[in-house]
């Protein structure tokens, strides 16, 4: 299943050893607000350091324009890191250039280097050869362990794989096993959850799903684009006019494996405190708007969740920053984590709404990469991956 050479096929011993992390984490006055994504880098890097291993760590962090912003500096990660791991970590106030080139060349096996924001030079983005070469004279190996970046062809996620031997790291494979076993070999019935405001950023995965799945549930203000496909009126609903088409389509393709909402939470304006009231679905009264699938629906997806073998979600059923209407997600959070299917969630609000629920330790896998997580389930061919060495 998983066919590129990791960190296992190789001896970092004395090396210096280049490592593309997802360390795009939330910061709030310096102070990191969540650390799951440089927690999930930690087997790698305890990896390389056990095995004898300089380690130099680079990542992006937000959109900073790319051009040098406080705001975006990966200092206050570094700190962040040195409180998880029993090694000294230092930082590099440059990506490259010869601040970065000297902090290498410093860099004692057993310790740590975190370099400055890739996004911070143009370079990045372009997938420049030259900042990708100025990136490999650092090390001697690379190691790409960011999957939620590996559907990005950047400098330091796909170039400079071609500029010095390239493996994967721990959470890198662990991640493409479990997506790639989902969609090869699933235990059986495969059910698929997709939610989110947009049908558009999933049309692919939708198209792709359907020939792989027992049932795709559809929720979240997407399923407001198939009801207008069906010629119901969504009145202040969230609604993509420009793939109405697409939608009536997919709603033929689908037939009895596409699973809509049957009842659905409206409130007069979008606000968490905003008067609401559950109402099976039909015309939206003028004024109001979706926000939740209702109960009904969430008893019948939660039964199709609990007779699954296999279930992969990404995206919210509703919206899911007001507690009032959290309800239909926090419902299937539980029928996931009940059920005894191999499970895979990945987007950011679905990831948050398991750590909201205290569920978890329930799950068979928590992915790090949403748009990475999308694009493997459109069936896409992911850049970062396709450049490593293959065993």
């Amino acid at each position: 299943m998983f066919n590129k050479k990791t960190i296992r096929d190789i001896d970092p011993r004395g090396k210096r050893v280049l490592v593309r992390v997802d360390f795009n984490v939330p910061i709030q006055g310096g102070v990191v607000q969540d650390d799951t994504r440089i927690r999930a880098a930690l087997p790698t890097i305890q990896h390389l350091l056990d095995s004898g291993a300089a380690v130099i760590l680079c990542s992006h962090l937000g959109r900073p324009k790319d051009k040098h912003d406080p705001k975006y500096s990966l200092k206050p990660v570094a700190g962040h890191l040195g409180m998880l791991i029993a090694a000294p970590v230092r930082f590099s106030v440059e990506c490259i250039g010869p601040q970065a080139d000297a902090a290498a060349e410093a860099l004692k096996p057993g310790e740590i280097l975190l370099l400055e924001n890739t996004r911070f030079y143009p370079g990045e983005t372009k997938n420049d050869p030259e900042m990708s070469k100025a990136l490999a004279s650092l090390a001697d190996v690379y190691v790409n362990d960011a999957f939620g970046s590996a559907h990005r062809a950047h400098a330091s996620t796909e170039g400079v794989a071609h500029y010095l031997p390239a493996v994967a790291g721990i959470l890198m494979e662990k991640e493409i096993k479990y997506l790639g076993r989902a969609l090869a070999d699933p235990k059986r019935p495969f059910v698929a959850i997709l939610g989110g405001a947009k049908i558009s950023d999933k049309i692919g995965v939708i198209r792709n799903l359907l020939g792989k799945v027992d049932a795709l549930l559809i929720g979240g203000g997407m399923a407001n684009t198939f009801f207008k496909a069906q010629g119901k009126e969504m009145a202040d609903s969230l609604v993509e006019a420009e793939v109405i088409d697409t939608a009536k389509s997919l709603l033929a393709e689908g037939k009895e494996k596409l699973h809509l909402p049957t009842d659905f939470v409206i409130a007069e304006a979008f606000s968490a405190d905003a008067k609401h009231k559950v109402m099976a679905v039909s015309d939206v009264p003028p004024g109001w708007r979706v926000m939740d699938i209702g109960p009904e629906t969430a008893r019948t997806f939660s039964e199709l969740i609990t007779d699954a073998g296999t279930v992969v979600w990404n995206g919210p059923m509703g919206v899911f920053e007001f507690q009032r209407f959290a309800e239909g997600t926090f419902a299937l959070v539980g029928a996931v984590a009940a059920s005894k299917a191999d499970s895979i969630v990945g987007g950011g609000d679905s990831v948050s709404a398991l750590q909201q629920s205290g569920l978890a330790a329930k799950i068979t896998h928590i992915s790090t990469g949403g748009g990475a997580s999308l694009e493997m389930l459109e069936g896409r061919v992911l850049p970062g991956l396709a450049a490593l060495q293959d065993k």
